[in-house]
């Protein structure tokens, strides 16, 4: 059976952590930023975690197992 190919679009969306977890960065970060209140936007530069519910899926695409 062939090896899975990593999806390229999701290698440059996330990255590995030290310990093993998913590095992602945030939604509505592009534009219209006076919408936004100041907490929203210093809370959106900070990247997040890949959620539980999605990490399985996702490490699968990012590493190709």
């Amino acid at each position: 059976m062939p090896k899975q190919k990593t999806h390229r679009a999701s290698a440059k969306r996330f990255k590995r952590t030290g310990s093993g977890g998913l590095k992602r960065f945030r939604a509505f970060t592009s534009h219209r930023f006076h919408g936004k209140t100041k907490k929203q936007r210093r809370h959106l530069r900070k990247a997040g975690l890949v959620s539980s519910g999605d990490f399985k899926r996702i490490k699968a695409m990012v590493t190709g197992l």
